[in-house]
């Protein structure tokens, strides 16, 4: 009998998201860790793993197979969630890519557009993008994780569709729903040294550097408890 591996932090946070018993579709699955880990543990009662890459899908089959769990999770050679019918999925996890892409995944999914659905996504890069094309397609943050891994830290995003389109101020797409805790500090300081690049970039070329100000104005005061 082989013995279940642990999941990287990441990974962690999206399992404790995902709903006991839900059906599971997880895009870009690479390895299918998420899925047979869920399997083996009873929490989910069926799952697809998709990725448009066939060589790690086919790592992803082996540890399916390896853990014996076939009977629940399936692979899906697709993008996206192109080979994924909705009555397949309740949850759906987007780990592991960029903000952008994944904004286009769920632009690409229609069926995605119901409070029926669960929306967990851990964005690489670009998460203030995410967040508002979230915000300006009727999907709401329910919550934001923050989490490790390789050094780095990330974001776990939580979201459902209600309809409604909210408008926020630009300091809202960069620090999300995050709270203000030690590991959330510790993202939100990654965050705030890009955009301080980015800033002086801008005052360099002579572009307007305002909005950026603002946002590490927000930081400041909100997680660092620092006044400008």
């Amino acid at each position: 009998m082989n013995t279940l591996f642990s999941l990287d932090g990441r990974l962690s946070v999206c399992a404790k998201l995902v709903r006991q018993g839900a059906k599971l579709a997880d895009v870009g699955t690479d390895h299918a860790y998420l899925p047979v880990w869920l399997a083996k543990n009873g929490l989910i009662s069926s799952a697809v793993a998709s990725d448009i890459r066939e060589k790690p899908l086919m790592s992803g089959a082996e540890n399916i197979e390896k853990y014996g769990c076939g009977d629940i999770v399936s692979t899906r050679l697709c993008s996206g969630l192109d080979g994924v019918s909705e009555d397949e999925a309740d949850d759906i996890v987007m780990a592991g890519m960029g903000g952008e892409l994944i904004a286009k995944l769920i632009e690409n999914a229609p069926w995605l557009k119901n409070a029926d659905k669960r929306l967990i996504l851990q964005p690489m890069t670009k998460a203030h993008f995410l967040r508002e094309y979230l915000c300006e397609n009727g999907f709401t943050i329910l919550s934001e994780t923050p989490c490790t891994h390789g050094g780095k830290y990330y974001t776990v995003i939580h979201a459902m569709y209600t309809g409604r389109i909210t408008e926020h101020p630009i300091s809202y797409y960069y620090t999300g729903e995050l709270d203000v805790s030690d590991l959330s500090r510790e993202y939100i300081a990654q965050i705030r040294r890009k955009l301080v690049k980015k800033r002086n970039g801008a005052l360099a070329s002579g572009e307007n550097a305002a909005p950026l100000d603002e946002v590490i104005r927000f930081i400041d005061e909100k997680f660092f408890q620092k006044e400008h």
